[in-house]
């Protein structure tokens, strides 16, 4: 586990926490989180698809800005001038940004009921939120209640995207690297990534999911603390869902709503590939033994250049940043 206590336990970022009740029937809108980083090309979209996405509820939008340069800022000033803009003035990663938006987002009159963190090429469809919302603070059994709450997400082309996923465990590693992780998706003992149809088709309990989208109770929020900006981008939302759990929040899949992602650059580039592949073993390393890390990071290396064999740079790139004391040890970036 981390040994860093003060994020766990500090309130969200600008907001006093005793001062506000944290269920979701509590007082305020829902926070409609977007952090930005030149994102002109699927801001508008974004932005015209929310009245859709977010019907029937009361709700209000609140944007971090990594420092773009296409015109991002002025594009959502323009379209969207009752949103509220935090202009971070630096490529501060995703976390940092969830974290700007919600300190902005505390500070309006009666602060906010829940939040939507959403990438901002995320497309809603009809209802979503208002499920999402509404599924806040349900009990589970043995898991506490739900803190968390995300839709189906589907590609573009309507290809359901397994967005469920299991936490890091070196069995799991060793599944993906030699069976393959969708194919040992099948089995919970050898797989983080989740591809049970059933899984999709139910209110189901994940571990973590995907961060392009997820509903989180002002409780959760408050009782977690901030995101951890250490990861830069990605495993920010696993470790975030991890916490949660950690705390008695439990991340569940609401079937009934659902969105499309057009994301997917993490799958082809190799820069994000690595920076993906490294941040697995640093959240691992926090939560787990150094001896366990060791054998965790031997099984994703593992993965890693067997693909690797096969002529993937994005695999070569992250193998030979796993072999690096340098890589894994330094600071993630933009």
């Amino acid at each position: 586990m981390s040994s860093d206590s003060t994020a766990r336990d500090s309130a969200v970022p600008g907001s006093p926490a005793a001062d506000r009740p944290g269920r979701p029937d509590a007082a305020g809108p829902v926070a409609v989180v977007v952090v930005t980083w030149n994102s002109a090309r699927v801001i508008p979209e974004f932005l015209a698809s929310l009245p859709q996405g977010m019907a029937g509820v009361d709700w209000r939008l609140v944007v971090a800005d990594n420092d773009s340069a296409d015109g991002t800022v002025d594009l959502i000033r323009s379209l969207a001038p009752e949103a509220t803009v935090v202009e971070t003035g630096r490529n501060a990663g995703y976390a940092a940004g969830v974290n700007a938006a919600l300190a902005a987002a505390a500070q309006w009159e009666g602060g906010f009921r829940a939040a939507l963190v959403c990438n901002p090429d995320i497309r809603m469809r009809e209802g979503c939120a208002d499920l999402l919302v509404g599924a806040l603070g349900d009990p589970v059994a043995g898991r506490g209640r739900v803190g968390i709450s995300v839709p189906l997400l589907y590609e573009e082309d309507g290809t359901l995207h397994h967005s469920l996923r299991r936490e890091s465990r070196v069995t799991r590693a060793l599944g993906e690297a030699v069976i393959g992780n969708r194919r040992a998706g099948r089995f919970p003992r050898w797989s983080e990534l989740v591809t049970d149809p059933s899984a999709y088709g139910n209110k189901t309990v994940a571990d973590w999911a995907s961060g392009a989208l997820m509903a989180l109770s002002r409780e959760c929020l408050e009782t977690c603390g901030a995101w951890d900006e250490s990861f830069f981008l990605y495993s920010e939302e696993t470790e975030y869902c991890l916490r949660a759990g950690d705390h008695g929040f439990a991340t569940r899949l609401e079937p009934a709503a659902s969105a499309v992602h057009l994301g997917g650059e993490s799958q082809v580039s190799p820069r994000l590939w690595t920076l993906l592949t490294l941040n697995r073993v640093r959240l691992y390393a926090r939560r787990h033994s150094a001896p366990a890390t060791v054998a965790f990071h031997a099984a994703v290396l593992l993965r890693e250049t067997s693909r690797a064999a096969l002529g993937r740079p994005a695999n070569r790139a992250a193998a030979r940043a796993l072999t690096s004391r340098t890589a894994l040890r330094a600071t993630p970036g933009p």
